[in-house]
């Protein structure tokens, strides 16, 4: 005897897969961005450590090196005699205004578009007004820079978003899911290039390097400010050389 599955059964089924696997992947992404959110408040807290150890005393040696500067060529054009300007060199005076940015016709429709598309007031829902009103921040934004790149983007995101979808038959819940699983993979790819951005940015290095020194039992960021103030010692001396003595 044969044993029959009933597409009804078939489709169930599906349904279930889908629904089980948006909400693993939906779990991924809020891990995903809490580590993202942790790693961006790690370096933070490690740029405000930095600035107030290291920072500071990179400016005061700054400062001192463009002192120093300043003294050698006083004393240099003591030596000298002075001369007019060169003519090659551009006269100084604030430059002229950028000129205005207008708005296109092509933008304005655009933008009219993308507002009767995603309003807020259309949602069905909370949870589908909060993402409307995302979009349209975004597409006001975009508006105001005359971006129409940026609105085309935000209109085709939509087109291919799960609100986007009608409907609550077998089909439209289908679609909704297999959209919000490519969202979802898109939007964990976004976190993994912020990650590694965030990483290889100068900051991100940098604390790489000091946690590294510190599992070694070394202290960079103390290493740093002794050398610092060697250097800033040295830098004093050579200004008190040069300027004459009162």
């Amino acid at each position: 005897m044969t044993t029959l599955v009933l597409p009804d059964k078939r489709n169930d089924d599906e349904l279930e897969a889908l629904r089980s696997r948006v909400a693993e992947l939906e779990a991924a992404l809020a891990e995903r961005g809490a580590e993202v959110a942790r790693v961006q408040s790690d370096l933070e807290a490690f740029r405000i450590t930095y600035r107030q150890h290291v920072g500071t005393l990179h400016e005061q040696l700054d400062n001192l090196e463009l002192e120093i500067s300043e003294a050698e060529l006083g004393e240099l054009s003591k030596q000298v005699e002075s001369g007019t300007r060169d003519p090659s060199q551009p006269p100084t005076g604030a430059r002229p205004a950028p000129p205005p940015r207008f708005t296109s016709d092509a933008v304005r429709k655009l933008f009219r578009d993308v507002a009767k598309t995603i309003h807020p007031d259309l949602a069905g829902d909370d949870i589908a007004r909060d993402r409307r009103h995302a979009l349209m921040v975004e597409a006001n934004r975009a508006y105001a820079l005359g971006d129409e790149a940026q609105l085309r983007w935000i209109l085709h995101a939509w087109e291919k978003s799960p609100e986007a979808v009608q409907g609550s038959d077998r089909e439209a819940m289908r679609l909704r899911f297999t959209r919000r699983i490519a969202q979802i993979e898109e939007q964990l790819g976004l976190f993994a290039s912020d990650l590694a951005a965030l990483k290889a940015s100068p900051l991100g290095s940098l604390k790489a390097m000091v946690d590294d020194a510190a599992a070694k039992g070394k202290d960079l960021v103390r290493e740093m400010v002794t050398r610092l103030k060697r250097d800033i010692m040295v830098a004093t001396n050579r200004l008190d050389a040069i300027r004459p003595p009162r």
